[in-house]
C-alpha cells in the first residue's frame, strides 16, 4: 500500500470519529446523515473489492483484506462485478 493511501485512510478514520462527536451535539437529521455513511462505506468496500479483483488479486487475497473467508468474500462481492 502506498504511503499516500495509508495517510488518506488515517485522515478518513479521524474524520469519521470526529463526525460522531459532532453529531452527538446535533439533532436527529444529522444522526440520520451519519447513519447513511454506513451505506456509503459498504459501496466503497465493494468498489475496492472489485478493483482488487480487476488487478488480478485472488478471492483469497481479497478475503484477507476484508478479514473474512474466501467463500464469504466471493458470496458478498462477486455478484457486484
Amino acid at each position: 500500500m502506498s504511503v499516500e493511501t495509508d495517510e488518506f485512510l488515517a485522515m478518513v478514520r479521524r474524520m469519521i470519529r470526529r463526525a460522531g462527536e459532532r453529531v452527538g451535539d446535533a439533532d436527529e437529521p444529522e444522526l440520520a446523515q451519519l447513519v447513511a455513511l454506513r451505506d456509503d462505506l459498504e459501496r466503497a468496500i465493494a468498489t475496492a473489492a472489485t478493483g482488487q479483483r480487476s488487478i488480478g488479486r485472488s478471492w483469497a487475497e481479497v478475503a484477507r483484506g476484508l478479514g473474512t473467508s474466501r467463500q464469504a468474500a466471493h458470496a458478498r462481492y462477486a455478484a457486484r462485478q
